[in-house]
């Protein structure tokens, strides 16, 4: 009955995740949801002073299909600002949130029987997109190395058909910031190899410790005709409902974007649109700095939680706002009845027993993983990860 492409996809296992969690809440259990990827905030004052400047002026009409040139304009002094290069508006195209700034790169990037290579394990969304597009993900494992990918598996994957390497950093879920000498290597290896590289960016305003985010093409120039960044303001913002992303890119993709979102979305919407123009042509980067100290001291104080496990590695939580457990030290791989536990048992488990909804590993192609978001208040994080301890201390 329906089409042949649907079988390639379900939902997305994070949105399964929040549902899941609902549903629970809506049975009347007290859960503390750890699942979803965004930041408990109140909305920028810039942010919200120019959205109620739009619609006193009435802004109810079409802007440009990929975005306000006002808009392009300040994203592209941006970008260009935080790579060192060049960017001109031509080269920059507003997007529905990043999700949609990855599927028109999808589409309009990837051939039938490309491959693209994903780290591992990788955000839902990635594979997924490829799968649509007709392509297809060649994932490599990165939990031996921290959570980055190794140059010598890239390399090893690579066939006459790959045609991209997806780079996340920092990474959603493992929150890994690839450093500055493997970003170095992958870029080398496109121009080496005439790859793609697709640059999800969007958690690049929170790193920690002595982590640093690195823009590829700042670290290679040459590879800056082969790239594709995304980003988005749903995290350094905090305003995942509004649905405003970017992606900056050669024009000749940016034309292609264009005419495809021309027959999907058209414009985002208008009214964010003129926030967050309002915000970066008037925020003085306030509102980002108490967001980033928001996410450090909860972070420290999830880690010192965390810190009581006791068969669970601590994670490092080098940038973004998760925790990743490393469940295989606590998991049998095989059960009475012939089944391998995964991290779906624990996470039904914390569900139903300690009230606490997290993201199982699983649907990032990771059995032995466990994702924690700490963009909550710091109240319900502290309760939620000291009922996580007890459980899995306990698990036996």
């Amino acid at each position: 009955m329906l089409a042949q492409r649907t079988h390639l996809f379900k939902s997305s296992g994070t949105a399964a995740a929040r549902a899941a969690a609902k549903a629970a809440a809506d049975a009347g259990m007290e859960i503390v949801d750890l699942t979803a990827g965004e930041i408990w905030s109140d909305l920028a004052p810039t942010i919200r002073d120019g959205a109620i400047e739009a619609i006193r002026q009435g802004l109810n009409r079409y802007t440009d299909t990929i975005g306000l040139m006002g808009l392009r304009e300040a994203l592209a002094r941006k970008v260009s600002a935080e790579t060192g290069q060049t960017w001109p508006a031509e080269e920059i195209a507003v997007t529905s949130g990043a999700k949609q700034a990855l599927f028109n790169v999808a589409m309009t990037l990837i051939n039938p029987g490309d491959q693209v290579i994903i780290p591992a394990p990788y955000w839902t969304t990635f594979p997924a997109q490829i799968q649509i597009a007709g392509g297809t993900p060649v994932h490599i494992d990165t939990r031996e190395n921290g959570y980055v990918p190794r140059i010598d598996d890239i390399q090893r994957v690579i066939t006459p058909l790959t045609r991209a390497i997806v780079v996340n950093t920092p990474g959603n879920p493992s929150g890994a910031v690839c450093d500055a000498e493997t970003l170095m290597g992958i870029g080398r290896l496109a121009v080496e190899r005439d790859l793609w590289i697709i640059f999800d960016e969007c958690y690049e305003p929170f790193t920690y410790d002595c982590h640093r985010h690195h823009p590829l093409v700042s670290l290679v120039p040459e590879v800056r005709a082969r790239t594709v960044i995304v980003n988005s303001f749903s995290k350094s913002l905090a305003l995942t409902g509004w649905r405003v992303g970017y992606l900056a890119a050669p024009k000749e993709l940016i034309l292609a974007v264009r005419a495809l979102q021309s027959h999907t979305t058209s414009n985002p919407n208008v009214i964010a649109q003129h926030a967050v123009l309002h915000h970066l042509l008037e925020g003085d980067g306030a509102f980002e700095a108490q967001l980033r100290e928001q996410l450090t001291a909860a972070r420290q104080a999830g880690l010192a939680a965390l810190s009581q496990l006791r068969c669970v590695p601590i994670p490092e939580a080098q940038g973004g706002f998760y925790f990743y457990l490393d469940l295989s030290g606590v998991l049998r791989p095989t059960l009475e009845n012939g089944h391998a536990e995964t991290s779906d048992d624990i996470v039904s488990v914390l569900l139903s027993q300690a009230g606490v909804a997290g993201v199982s590993g699983t649907a990032f192609g990771d059995p032995n993983g466990l994702r924690f978001s700490y963009g909550i208040p710091p109240e319900l994080l502290q309760a939620g990860l000291e009922r996580v301890v007890r459980v899995l201390n306990a698990w036996n």
